[in-house]
């Protein structure tokens, strides 16, 4: 059962308003000719109504009449019995505006209570199915604070593509292919060899804690730069085309433990780069998937880049391509036409080496996708740095023969992470760099979700590490959850009393609790907004909006000693507004306490 207040309102006031012309047609008053389409909308000042519409507006040139001459028929003609509204005004130029009566808030909060877990889901996916793929980090290393961003924000995504009845997967694409992970096997190599070294093991007979060895390694070593030429003949140097990270020598040292120094001895620098690989990849695949976890995300499918090596879908996309008359070949390399599905430049496809560029297999993926797989539409949450990627992808799909529109794209810009108003790069705990891991030793995973939530993803985040962990009402986590668990705390007192709504008829007259009711009535209509805008941050703007309704309503309305009928009518309305509390809380995974 899906209960929308609002949009069945909104479908009243045009049937209200289609009889009334039909009416006036039929009485002559009117001429019968086709007439646009009108809208019925919410004010921002309700005022001027609970809803308004401009049919009268956008009629008048049809009728070739004025607007608000049209509305003044259209309000005597108009017939609201037996409707959700007690009165209709003209306003203006010739708006209608429409009042809703008592019942209408009291069959808000009866439904919203019958629903329960289910008041907010809509059907306006109708079962689709879309895969949303975010974070999708390279194994190489730990997860960034802008995947901790994707990560939240792609989640909390499908949980609200899931409520507004799509079908949606979560997916992990891994990047284990490619010359990331030749970066990585180079890295390393480079560390196993200056651990089997003569340095290297006077190091390791030094120092017995292997994570102070590979401080110490790390403290050690030289690297190139723009600034400085290194000594290339020192022990610890590493050139600046590897991955420099202290977990590379972590890798090393581990692999060094498990295997000694027989790699160096018995296999050639190829095979010594795959057996480090085939050791450290998994077990940062695993490190992933873990931290991912912790942060309550849950993928459905997690794949890997090599299989499309693997099964030949990366050299069917190019002989797709170049049967279809979309390459030609240029300074021995293979060069797709761009700019024949409006590129500002064709780019190379396959290099003149004969590997292919990073595009290939992002396209075999994505034909996977929304071919193999046949989702409906395949949704990328994306960094900053992806908007020329973008637009490359879209060229490819058209190449392929496939609707570039099933393809969207969320951006998500950078984040910085700040204390005392100043940028803060290392964790206070650790005083190593801020990763996903570190920064949920230091802030609770309830704050993180939904901090990273509280912007549009297209816009730069200020991520406030002080407010994130502070107990008060300016934190906006700590507000949404106190109010939660106040409502939780006046049910139970008043139960305690022998105060419990079960069903006893309920109506509103105050305007507090009016407010309150109205903000629970938008809760399906926001879910349908936010899904079709893929916009998760507008569920952290409204249950915050929602909480400092119902703390206006709470400090206004009594509870306690009211009389018994309005007593029960607020009971059932803070059960109303706790209910959808906690639903919003639920599609962000996070926690709706009962006592705080």
């Amino acid at each position: 059962m899906y209960y929308n207040a609002v949009e069945d309102a909104k479908n009243e006031i045009n049937e209200i308003i289609m009889k009334a012309l039909g009416n006036l047609v039929s009485e002559g008053k009117i001429p019968a000719e086709p007439l646009p389409p009108f809208s019925v909308s919410v004010p921002a000042d309700n005022a001027h109504g609970d809803f308004s519409a401009n049919a009268a507006l956008v009629c008048a040139k049809a009728l070739k009449t004025n607007p608000r001459a049209l509305g003044e028929l259209l309000k005597d003609a108009i017939e609201l019995n037996g409707t959700p509204f007690g009165k209709a005004e003209l306003a203006g130029p010739g708006f209608l505006n429409f009042f809703l009566g008592d019942n209408w808030y009291s069959s808000v909060v009866k439904n919203t209570l019958e629903l329960g877990a289910d008041y907010g889901k809509t059907n306006l996916g109708k079962g689709k199915r879309i895969l949303v793929e975010f974070v999708s980090a390279n194994p190489t290393g730990p997860m960034h604070i802008g995947n901790a961003r994707g990560g939240a924000i792609g989640d909390c995504l499908a949980s609200l593509l899931e409520e507004a009845g799509y079908k949606a997967d979560r997916e992990f694409y891994i990047n284990d292919a490619g010359n990331q992970v030749a970066k990585f096997g180079n890295s390393l190599d480079l560390r196993y060899m200056q651990l089997c070294s003569e340095q290297g093991q006077a190091l390791i007979s030094e120092i017995s804690d292997n994570e102070t060895l590979c401080r110490e390694i790390f403290s050690r070593t030289v690297s190139d730069t723009e600034e400085t030429t290194a000594d290339k003949n020192d022990p610890f140097y590493m050139p600046n085309d590897v991955y420099l990270g202290a977990d590379i020598i972590a890798h090393a040292k581990n692999y060094y433990d498990k295997f000694g120094g027989k790699a160096l001895s018995e296999k050639s620098a190829e095979e010594r780069k795959k057996a480090l690989v085939d050791y450290a990849l998994p077990i940062n695949e695993q490190i992933l998937e873990d931290d991912l976890l912790k942060y309550r995300i849950k993928y459905d499918n997690w794949f890997k880049e090599s299989s499309l090596h693997e099964s030949g879908a990366v050299a069917e996309v190019i002989n797709h391509l170049k049967n279809g008359g979309h390459t030609y070949e240029k300074d021995g390399a293979l060069w797709l036409r761009a700019t024949d599905f409006g590129g500002e430049q064709d780019f190379v496809l396959v290099r003149s080496n004969g590997f292919p560029t990073y595009i290939v297999p992002d396209i075999a993926y994505h034909y996977n996708k929304l071919v193999t797989r046949n989702y409906d539409k395949a949704i990328d949450v994306l960094g900053a740095d992806h908007h020329g990627y973008v637009k490359r992808m879209r060229i490819c799909l058209q190449a392929m023969g496939i609707d570039e529109k099933r393809l969207d794209v969320v951006i998500c810009q950078m984040v910085m992470l700040v204390s005392d108003g100043k940028p803060v790069k290392l964790s206070k705990r650790s005083g190593k760099a801020i990763t996903l891991a570190t920064l949920l030793d230091e802030v609770p995973i309830d704050n993180a979700r939904f901090f990273f939530n509280l912007r549009d993803a297209n816009t730069h985040l200020d991520f406030d590490l002080d407010l994130a962990v502070e107990e008060s009402s300016k934190n906006p986590v700590f507000y949404v959850q106190y109010a939660h668990a106040r409502i939780c705390r006046v049910l139970e007192k008043q139960a305690e009393d022998g105060a419990v709504y079960n069903g006893q008829p309920i109506s509103y007259t105050a305007d507090e609790e009016k407010a309150l009711v109205r903000k629970i009535a938008e809760y399906p209509e926001l879910i349908n907004e936010a899904a079709t805008e893929y916009s998760p941050f507008k569920l952290t703007k409204y249950v915050y909006e929602l909480a400092q309704i119902f703390h206006k309503f709470y400090d206004s309305c009594g509870i306690k000693d009211a009389k018994t009928e309005v007593k029960l009518s607020r009971l059932a309305l803070c059960k109303a507004a706790k209910t959808v509390i906690k639903n919003v809380l639920t599609l962000l995974k996070i926690e709706a306490p009962e006592k705080m």
